[in-house]
């Protein structure tokens, strides 16, 4: 029970960009992102120390592209610590549509 209260709790942020993100999927550990040519994975990670309630967390917008086989292979990813979530989504939002060429809104 305990760690479902964890998990809970820390993926609060992501819950909330659910709402800015209409076309992504929540697995209940990640915000994912699916088209023919990439995959765009949100996560939420605490920083180690802080109490699991305090609202310091990081988003880590990792992008995935097909290789010749079409297998997803992992490439970059970058880690957000904006606390503002109208301001994260905004940032996520460019981050992608820079590093893919796709708008994740639609």
């Amino acid at each position: 029970m305990a760690e479902r209260a964890m998990v809970t709790s820390m993926n609060q942020k992501l819950k909330i960009l659910r709402d800015y993100f209409p076309t992504a999927v929540f697995t209940g550990r990640a915000l994912v992102f699916i088209s023919e040519n990439f995959r765009v994975e949100l996560t939420e990670h605490n920083h180690s120390g802080l109490d699991l309630q305090d609202s310091a967390s990081t988003i880590r917008v990792r992008l995935f592209t097909k290789d010749k086989n079409g297998e997803f292979m992992s490439g970059h990813y970058e880690d957000f610590d904006l606390s503002d979530i109208p301001d994260l989504a905004g940032e996520i939002e460019k981050f992608v549509q820079f590093a893919v060429g796709v708008n994740i809104k639609e």
